[in-house]
């Protein structure tokens, strides 16, 4: 028998994380499915997500090893490069926000 645990964030300011016992040759469908997910969180299509092994990408089938984490990742909403651009813009000039405060003498920016 093997320990694996189940992580996933099915909603923002969510987690849920559950150690299951699963026998040996389980594949991270089979890790999932005896965690509960499912039940716990049913209009969370946990089948969409994609899952990783302890932050690597792996495919469902993949064999799982004692005291793995499995990850289950939900996509991006919106591209982390365009949300920061889109934050900064609100901030207005240099002189506010993010840059307001510099050390006496420190240039401009840091």
């Amino acid at each position: 028998m093997l320990q694996v645990t189940v992580v996933c964030s099915p909603a923002p300011r969510e987690v849920f994380e559950e150690i299951v016992t699963v026998a040996d040759g389980a594949s991270v469908r089979d890790a999932v499915l005896a965690s509960g997910l499912g039940a716990a969180y049913p209009a969370f299509d946990w089948q969409a997500a994609m899952p990783g092994i302890w932050g690597r990408s792996v495919e469902w089938t993949q064999a799982v090893a004692n005291l793995d984490r499995v990850e289950l990742c939900r996509a991006l909403a919106v591209d982390p490069k365009v949300a920061r651009r889109e934050r900064f813009k609100q901030q207005g000039a240099r002189g506010t926000g993010l840059f307001a405060r510099r050390r006496k003498g420190g240039k401009a920016g840091y």
